[in-house]
């Protein structure tokens, strides 16, 4: 982990319109390898951004969540193909995955299926009428996830060590909700620092807020890449 830190780390573009994005893409410079594209940006004109940063040498982790019959996803995931993401998220159903990994059979997209939302906790899942607690949710969905043959999952650093039990060593476990020690919480209810992450069994971490928001975000993503290498 200590040597790769930069390759696991995703800055969440969590901000509206190109420009913002552009310079902060431009602050952090070669700091960032990997960025997210989720709603915010990309329904104000962030989407051409997924090539372009492609382009430079960059990868996209594109947070769209996808959940439509098959024939719409399986369209979507061949649209974000063709935007040159290296990540897609794909909500865990598996009607919804199955129709994504065949869109993308033979390319080299990572197809995540989304299991439970770290904004989420118990009481969510039972007002949206769940009757699976947060762990068994999350244990389905990545075995559905691994049986149709998606590349990852995201989840809570909380169901990580669980979730390396059921897939492997192979598969990708994003987890967002990465908060630097001593930071707040915001609305996330699940959240990890970056080394307690990793240790966890996280292969990336997407972290927003924390530098985004920050007054410095090169200077925050330094610590937050040198509190990664502190992982075992």
């Amino acid at each position: 982990m200590r040597d790769n830190a930069r390759d696991r780390l995703i800055v969440g573009l969590d901000v509206t319109g190109r420009n913002e994005a552009e310079r902060l893409i431009e602050c952090l410079g070669d700091t960032v390898v990997w960025y997210k594209i989720g709603y915010q940006l990309a329904l104000s004109g962030g989407l051409p951004l997924v090539g372009e940063l492609a382009r430079a040498g960059k990868r996209v982790f594109l947070d769209l969540k996808l959940l439509d019959i098959s024939n719409t996803v399986e369209k979507g995931v061949e649209s974000a193909l063709e935007l040159g993401a290296s990540m897609l998220t794909i909500h865990a159903y598996p009607h919804a995955m199955r129709a994504a990994t065949a869109a993308a059979k033979g390319s080299d997209l990572t197809l995540l299926g989304v299991t439970v939302l770290t904004s989420l906790d118990e009481a969510d899942l039972t007002a949206t009428g769940y009757r699976l607690t947060i762990p068994e949710l999350v244990a389905l969905r990545v075995s559905q996830a691994r049986d149709v043959g998606m590349g990852g999952v995201v989840a809570a650093v909380a169901e990580a060590a669980e979730i390396r039990k059921i897939v492997g060593p192979e598969m990708a476990v994003v987890t967002p909700g990465i908060r630097p020690t001593g930071s707040a919480h915001g609305d996330q209810k699940r959240v990890a620092t970056p080394a307690d992450a990793l240790n966890a069994g996280a292969s990336h971490l997407v972290v927003g807020r924390p530098i985004v928001a920050a007054d410095d975000p090169k200077t925050a993503a330094t610590a937050i890449l040198a509190e990664m290498a502190e992982a075992n």
